[in-house]
């Protein structure tokens, strides 16, 4: 794919790819530029922003939409949608033929075409729902 794009794959955008792909968690650039100076320490994070965005456009790994101020990216590129935990901002990907099956709504403009749509539900995940139950609670003074 890099290569019918004409994008070198270096040892650095390698591993950026490689980050991206082994994870689940729709990682932040920072997530990723943090994991992937583990490997290689000398990798700048303007180095990591610009080749997330070619692998982007070049449609090898997505961007999730919606889900916070920093961009996140997501090796899972076939249409779904994601779980979002609003306690530790966790996201994981969710699949129901139910909402493929929504009716797209007529935009409100004429000269907005949709191209693409994905649902996500806040809630809390598994973990910070434990966390949250009174048996988990710290013990108060009496």
């Amino acid at each position: 794919m890099c290569r019918r794009s004409g994008f070198p794959l270096t040892v650095q955008r390698r591993v950026i790819l490689e980050c991206v792909l082994q994870r689940e968690d729709h990682p932040t650039a920072d997530q990723v530029h943090e994991e992937v100076r583990a490997r290689v320490p000398e990798i700048s994070r303007t180095t990591v922003y610009r080749t997330l965005e070619a692998l982007v456009q070049m449609g090898a790994i997505g961007r999730a939409h919606h889900l916070g101020h920093a961009s996140r990216f997501d090796a899972n590129t076939g249409h779904h949608h994601h779980l979002v935990c609003v306690r530790c901002n966790c996201v994981v990907d969710f699949e129901d033929p139910r909402l493929d099956q929504l009716p797209i709504p007529e935009p409100t403009r004429s000269s907005f075409q949709i191209i693409d749509y994905s649902v996500h539900y806040a809630g809390l995940c598994p973990a910070c729902q434990h966390a949250e139950s009174p048996m988990n609670a710290p013990d108060l003074p009496a």
